[in-house]
Parts: structure tokens; sequence; C-alpha cells
């Protein structure tokens, strides 16, 4: 049978849009809108992952058999930085065009949406990484494992001094740091490293296949759970599964941030449905305590979702007792065996926001860094409070998930060093919240970290290209992140954070505070 819309009954759906009967000619046209955009996104992207030899330092000796591939071609890397900076705009704009659509009543075809995702996925994880160097990074922490030696002491620049084909992709911008993620990131390291062996493209690529496995189960877990809602079935979709920006930033770049939000999004997930007043089950409280505290394993920021576990189960300090033994039974083993070195990581000066990228409100001068730390923990803790005070009631039925968001905000906000890959912690958590404008204050995060952190290599800019990106980062990063995190407090003191529904004038009443209980099937 065909839904039924109005009384009139909508035809098949056919093509990536169901045009359902009863939608405005404007709701149809941000359909389409949105379906090119992010499609025309989505082709730049792998068409830039495929010509990587061209743009991105540093060189990879290519396997002769298996992934990944490249192509061998000649792509000036003006054109090619130019392209992504495009394709960063193309598609924010689709997805904005898209969750718009939505709230108005288009219902995209979910089918090709999944499989389109799905499609795109596989191409880029067979692909060197590309936006980012970081993916090179980890593999060679991974290489320093594997002979023996710890990450935490030796630096990528020894690797370097071998003078093998692995050394020769050792990226520069960071050789002479130890590393500073967790030592479940480094495990997993590790594991890539020996499975590569001598060649940094084998190691990169199965680095890219579990942080693609990680961001499909992310998909597929808030797919099952939202199924019989399809506005927010949708809504999640277009924020993950198919939004060209953490594709880009996670998927083809590579991020182990996404192995962390998805340990920490199944985290809040498996505690399960319950009330604020409720205690879910031990099993589901340790599972919860065990699975974030392997995401603080791979990035210690994730120990947010800690705070957030906490606050839900505060009522019962069994629970929270509970929750935290189980985490820390995962967290400590791998701190103990790495030692002190490991520990003194999460005080690195990138984790410290005294980076040498960009800042979020202004360039810093270096005799001003060292107060940053203190000046972004003082900003993170306030913001922190007010929003938990301040950001409406929703899912209700998760509320692990409402004070998780709030404290994500704060630190993705207002600490002072972020970068666009960060936000995957938020968005893995929003697609289980009600739609508000938070939603928009994200995306423009997202996008506004992105477009400065492209061509992802700070010695292949040249010419009017580096112009460009000196004044994106200097100038119009800052700005947006500025302008999103005033946003943010905006919000909070109006509380007008609901999104206004079609023909409807915007009001300062809270979102709809339905939760996210599957309906009945009728």
């Amino acid at each position: 049978m065909h839904r039924m819309t109005g009384g009139i009954a909508s035809p098949p759906a056919e093509g990536p849009v169901r045009l359902e009967a009863g939608l405005t000619r404007g709701t149809r046209a941000l359909s389409w809108l949105a379906a090119v955009c992010i499609g025309s996104s989505i082709l730049i992207m792998i068409f830039a992952s495929l010509v990587h030899s061209d743009w991105m330092d540093p060189p990879v000796v290519m396997p002769a058999i298996g992934p990944p591939w490249v192509a061998s071609t000649h792509v000036s890397a003006a054109v090619v930085v130019t392209s992504l900076w495009v394709a960063t705009v193309l598609g924010a704009a689709g997805v904005v065009a898209g969750l718009v659509a939505v709230q108005r009543g288009a219902r995209f075809n979910i089918r090709t949406l999944l499989i389109t995702a799905a499609v795109v996925v596989a191409v880029l994880t067979v692909m060197l990484p590309a936006g980012s160097t970081d993916a090179f990074d980890y593999a060679s922490y991974g290489r320093i494992v594997a002979l023996g030696h710890s990450p935490y002491v030796m630096t990528p620049y020894d690797l370097l001094q071998m003078h093998d084909a692995f050394g020769v992709s050792v990226p520069v911008a960071w050789e002479h740091y130890t590393s500073i993620y967790g030592p479940l990131a480094t495990v997993v390291n590790f594991l890539a490293a020996k499975l590569g062996g001598l060649s940094m493209a084998h190691v990169v690529f199965w680095l890219k296949l579990w942080d693609s496995i990680a961001f499909g189960v992310v998909a597929f877990v808030m797919d099952r759970l939202l199924r019989r809602d399809p506005a927010r079935r949708l809504r999640a979709h277009l924020l993950w599964t198919i939004n060209p920006l953490l594709l880009w930033d996670l998927v083809a770049a590579g991020h182990v941030e996404v192995l962390a939000a998805g340990a920490g999004m199944l985290g809040i997930v498996a505690l399960g449905e319950h009330s604020a007043a409720s205690r879910p089950s031990t099993l589901r409280v340790l599972t919860a305590g065990a699975l974030i505290g392997a995401a603080a394993g791979i990035k210690i920021n994730y120990a947010l979702f800690g705070l957030g576990l906490a606050w839900a189960l505060r009522r019962s300090p069994l629970a929270v007792a509970q929750a935290a033994v189980a985490a820390l039974t995962v967290l400590l083993p791998g701190y103990l065996w790495f030692g002190l070195p490991a520990v003194q990581a999460l005080t690195d000066r990138r984790n410290l926001a005294s980076g040498d990228n960009f800042y979020r409100f202004f360039v810093v001068e270096p005799h001003w860094r060292r107060h940053l730390a203190l000046i972004g923990a003082v900003l993170v803790v306030a913001m922190a409070v007010l929003a938990l005070r301040r950001l409406p009631q929703g899912a209700r039925a998760r509320p692990a998930v409402r004070p998780t968001i709030a404290l994500a905000a704060a630190w993705l906000f207002f600490w002072p060093y972020q970068l666009p890959w960060y936000e995957a912690m938020i968005i893995c958590l929003l697609v289980l919240y009600p739609a508000t404008r938070l939603d928009w204050l994200v995306l423009v995060l997202v996008a506004g970290g992105t477009l400065p952190n492209i061509p992802g290599d700070p010695h292949s800019s040249s010419g009017g290209v580096a112009t460009i990106h000196h004044f994106l980062v200097v100038t119009f990063a800052p700005l947006v992140l500025l302008a999103v995190a005033i946003g943010l407090v905006a919000l909070c003191v109006t509380g007008r954070w609901k999104l206004s529904e079609a023909g409807a004038p915007p009001g300062p009443a809270p979102p709809e505070t339905a939760e996210l209980v599957p309906t009945t099937a009728g």
C-alpha cells in the first residue's frame, strides 16, 4: 500500500527523493538541492582522494598488490585544493537543505541513501588518507611499538633516520613529538603495523578500515534505534551517515576519533531506555562503563561521556561506582603498561591548546599560549554549567544523552585548540536528541573548521592557494568559531532552541520532548 498524505495516496518512492503529495514546490526544490549538493561534494572528495599523490605529502611507496590505490595522474594541487573548498561548502549546504526539507515533510529514499553511503565509505577506505597526515602519524607510532619501543618516548623522527620505505612516509609536521593518544589507540596502531608490515600504505589501509567499520557501526545503531521514526531517522543519516564533511574528516582522512566516538556512543546506548528515576541493570551499567572507558582510552577527552553517564545515574551512587570501576578496568591497564610517559602525554601541548595549527578565536602570540589552558578550562566549565541548566529536555528515555551533549558542546565550542573531526563526539549523540538550533551551530562548527584544514598539509600550499589558506586560518575560521560560541551562549540564555515548523514563526519554546521510544506499529 502507498503511504497516505493528507488523504491522498502518494506514489511509490523513486530515485533519491520521495516527492510526497502535498509538498510545496520549495520543499521539493530543497530536496533535490540537497541530493545534488551532497552528491557533488562526495564526488569531488573521492576525486581528491584518488589523486592524493598530486597534492599531499608525505610521499608513499605504493604496494604492488592490494589496497590502498591511487591514480597515476598529474593534477594541479591548486585545482584539487580549490575543488575541496567548493566541496566543503556544497556539502554543508546540502546537509542544511536536506534537514530543512525533512522538517517540511520530504522523505528521501532511505535505501538509496544507505547504499550510497556504504559505497562511498568503501571507496574512500581503499584510498590513501587524504586531507590530513594524522593517519601516517598513527602508523608511525604503531611501527615504533612493533619495533619494541614506546611511542610515548620515541618519536617518528627516529623512523626517518632508518632510510627505509616506511621512514620516507613519516610526516614532518609532528616528527619530533611523541604520541598524545591513549593506550588503546596505540594498541590499534600496533595491530595495523603488524598487519601492514614494512608498507606504510598497507598500515594506513588497516587503520582506515577499522575507522570505516566504526563509522558504519554508528550509522547502523542509530538507524535501528530510530527506524520507526522516519523524520528523525533521516535527520540522523544526514547529520552522520551521508554528511560529506564527516565522510571527509573521519573516513577519507582516517582519524582515530571515529573509533572513540563509536565506543562512546555505544556506551551511552548500552544503558538502554530508562527513566531518570530508575536504575538500569548492573550488566548494562558495567557495559556502558567499559565502553566509555575504551573511548577514553583512545582519546582522553571522551572521559566527558563518563561524566554524562554519572550525571544520568547520580540518583544511584552504586550504579555510578559500578560504571567507574568498569571504565577504569579498561582504561588503567594501558597506562600502567606504557607507564608515566603515557600519563604525561595527557598534558601534551597539543592537548593543552598550544599547538601550531589554528586557534579558536584568534592567532595567539607564543608568550600567551601557556595561559590558554587555564582560560579554556574556565570557559569550558562555565559553559558546561550553563548548558546543563539550559539545554532543553529531550530523549528522556535515554537520560545520559542530554548531559553528555551539554558537556561535549562546552568542550567543543570553547576549548581553544579544536579540529573539525573532534565534532564526531557530539554528532554521534545529536542523532539521538530532538532537532534544535544546536544542529545548525554544530554544522557551522564542522564546516568552519574543515575549510582552513584544507589542504591538510601545511607544507603543500603555495601561491594563491597559500594566500587563501592563510586568510581561512587567520581570519575566517576564528570569526566563525567565535560566532558559534556566542550563538551557543545566546541559545542558552534566550531559550530559543526550537526549530520552527513550516510556515510558523520562530519562538522561545523548547523543542519537543518526545522520548525516542519506538512507537507501536499500527
